[in-house]
């Protein structure tokens, strides 16, 4: 397979895509941001939908969007890509401000399932979204970004530690992924008077915040020639970009074509905005009954769609082989892998893979399948949560990665741009 260039416009529209968006809540801004300039239109959801057209739907950190939807297109079903945009991180408490030895710091609850290592030594940033008060008895939501080295967890010199290298290095949240932003006496509203200051506001306007931490080095290549994404948030936002991309650049899709960009997937979806409540079933029946179908025709409509659940799969690891199943190998840069799972962690059974192999073939894009060892536990996605909720057939598929949940992950350099040419194709088939 030929070496990408790293100055390859997908690269770029996907650098781009990772690097403006920290946290949840800028990754849904800039995908809805790429699709009103594709042409589509946000929706409000306590205003009548239109029956026809382009349109989009954002509800805090998750983004769902469709196109046109006639008596036509939904005869022949919902064609669905789900991805996620959250990733493990470590999130602001609500009382964050506190100080040992003489060190400002900034308590942190642990995201997801962190690699917390990962974190130290890191220059980290702060991002996500700040209620503040917008006249008498109202509030307001603003976006929230400081893309700089604002603070660090500063690891524990090895003069201080000499059996780390011997015995592992042992972390707790609680006590040790404590952060540090100055030096100083306490002061307990030092956060508070920081975000309203960014914002340009008085630090009384400020009734809450969802603030997490982020590594602000930008995506890159590396290797010898290349070979290889170096990046935060590859887990999942490349999938949401390249869900963007398909919808975006689908020549002619077939049915309805809906990509859903769920929050909370890492925590497992149960919430107002996740895949596992109630947004998606809900966008979906709205469309149905602006384009004028009864609710017998809603579920006949179900009965012709299907989903793809794009998500991050695992690269074999080469210092860890023992930790994969050796007769299905994954490697970077061979394409997309297909996900099995026996207890139906993944959504993917026969039907699916049948389907989604045709689609790879039509779009000349290799794939490659992942099984976990049947001595350990599998992960999950939104695949079986989707799959489950609407009754629909569903695959699981994504681009392999290495360090997967480090606050750095890897992927090759060649795989986003047929993993976004096999979505469209997924549309269109």
């Amino acid at each position: 397979m030929p070496h990408p260039d790293p100055a390859d416009p997908v690269l770029s529209s996907l650098f781009s895509y990772l690097d403006a968006s920290p946290s949840p809540y800028h990754a849904a801004a800039e995908a809805a941001a790429r699709l009103v300039a594709a042409g589509f239109t946000p929706v409000d959801e306590l205003a009548a939908w239109p029956s026809s057209g382009r349109h989009l739907l954002v509800r805090g950190g998750s983004l769902v969007a469709w196109t046109e939807a006639s008596a036509a297109t939904l005869a022949d079903g919902f064609r669905i890509i789900g991805a996620h945009t959250d990733s493990p991180n470590l999130r602001l408490k609500p009382h964050p401000d506190t100080n040992r030895v003489g060190y400002q710091q900034l308590a942190v609850e642990v995201y997801g399932g962190a690699l917390w290592n990962s974190w130290l030594d890191r220059d980290l940033g702060l991002s996500g979204r700040v209620t503040v008060r917008d006249g008498e008895g109202s509030s307001a939501t603003h976006l929230f970004k400081v893309d700089r080295a604002l603070a660090r967890i500063p690891q524990l010199a090895i003069h201080l530690d000499r059996a780390v290298n011997e015995s592992g290095l042992s972390l707790n949240p609680q006590q040790h992924l404590v952060p540090v932003w100055g030096v100083g006496a306490a002061d307990a509203e030092a956060l508070r008077r920081f975000v309203a200051d960014e914002l340009g506001l008085d630090r009384a306007t400020v009734l809450g915040w969802d603030l997490m931490f982020h590594d602000t080095t930008p995506a890159a290549t590396f290797g010898r020639t290349d070979d290889f994404i170096s990046s935060a948030r590859l887990d999942n936002q490349l999938s949401c970009w390249a869900a963007v991309d398909a919808i975006t650049n689908a020549p002619e899709p077939r049915g309805v074509a809906v990509v859903c960009l769920f929050d909370h997937e890492e925590i497992g979806s149960e919430s107002a905005s996740g895949a596992a409540g109630a947004l998606l079933p809900t966008i979906l029946e709205r469309i149905s009954l602006a384009a004028g179908q009864g609710r017998a025709d809603f579920l006949q409509t179900l009965a012709a769609s299907w989903c793809v659940s794009a998500d991050g799969g695992h690269a074999t690891h080469p210092n860890y082989p023992d930790r994969h199943d050796l007769g299905h190998l994954v490697l970077p840069n061979a394409g997309p892998v297909l996900k099995f799972n026996a207890d139906v962690r993944y959504a993917t059974d026969a039907e699916s893979t049948a389907r989604f192999r045709l689609i790879a073939d039509a779009a000349g894009v290799a794939t490659q399948d992942f099984v976990m060892r049947s001595d350990m536990r599998c992960g999950s996605t939104i695949g079986p949560i989707t799959s489950a909720r609407l009754g629909i057939p569903t695959i699981d598929i994504g681009v392999p990665l290495l360090s997967m949940h480090s606050a750095r992950e890897l992927c090759g350099a060649a795989d986003p741009g047929p993993f976004a040419a096999v979505l469209r194709t997924a549309l269109t088939i």
